[in-house]
């Protein structure tokens, strides 16, 4: 059972990680895991935190611009965001950063609060990929949508059965989960001549879902997996079929975690 609003003091974080040394987000008895890493720091400052709870997971090797995590702290004692966010970075791998705290209303939760999120998958094309985007990008050499990859991106935009492009967890609820989401924008970026950014904003990813989305898109555009088909999987024509092809989890990152503006209205 929680305490009483008035016993409590709720913070919000945003954390930036480097996803390539870590075993993703969710906390493992093995320990290298960014919830892991964060709640090891919290609990050092202050033994009285008990949860560090992200806005959700990402998976091994994949990176974060934007994640969110909440946690709370005994009523009595004195620390402002300020001192929470140099304390926990003096106390974090380099690899993981507190960009912001900042104390929220006790009814805020970094999951079940949030209505969206926006990630970014990056592609390079080039002969040679950059050793510093190494675990950072999918090296896809020689890809090259020729304009083509707006037209397939759009076809994701909407509202969508996404069981096809996700994967299962094995936690005994896949069956019954529910996969309609709203993506509501795939935009393309090249403004680099060997650099793709595919970015998607939705209010909900299954897991595993943008590499699914971004691996058919490729698919799509080096023939092996035709517009029509995408559409029939998004229809859920055939509940039971995949997606034929995963991207990596090089290149993805989450940028972004949308909450509604009566919890943080614009100044």
């Amino acid at each position: 059972m929680s305490e009483p609003a008035s016993h409590f003091q709720r913070f919000r974080i945003d954390v930036a990680y480097d996803g390539r040394r870590f075993d993703g987000w969710q906390s493992q008895p093995e320990g290298n895991t960014i919830q892991d890493h964060l709640q090891a720091s919290a609990t050092k400052i202050c033994p009285g935190v008990a949860t560090v709870q992200g806005s959700g997971r990402t998976d091994s090797g994949v990176s974060a611009a934007g994640q969110v995590a909440h946690f709370d702290v005994p009523g009595d004692w004195r620390m402002g965001p300020v001192e929470w966010q140099k304390a926990l970075n003096a106390n974090l791998p380099a690899a993981i950063r507190i960009l912001n705290c900042e104390a929220v209303p006790a009814d805020f939760h970094a999951r079940f609060s949030a209505e969206g999120k926006c990630y970014v998958y990056r592609i390079e094309t080039g002969d040679v990929l950059p050793p510093l985007l190494a675990g950072l990008a999918w090296h896809r050499r020689g890809f090259d949508p020729d304009g083509r990859l707006e037209e397939v991106a759009r076809l994701f935009e909407g509202t969508h059965d996404f069981r096809s492009f996700s994967a299962n967890r094995n936690d005994g609820k896949d069956e019954s989960r529910d996969t309609i989401r709203v993506i509501s924008s795939v935009t393309v970026d090249r403004e680099e001549a060997d650099s793709i950014k595919i970015g998607f904003c939705g209010n909900g990813f299954l897991y595993k879902m943008v590499r699914f989305l971004v691996g058919s898109a490729v698919y799509c555009i080096e023939g092996k997996f035709p517009p029509p088909e995408i559409i029939a999987l998004l229809q859920g024509a055939d509940r039971d079929r995949k997606a034929p092809f995963c991207a990596p989890a090089d290149g993805l990152s989450l940028e972004r975690v949308l909450y509604p503006p009566e919890f943080f209205p614009k100044p």
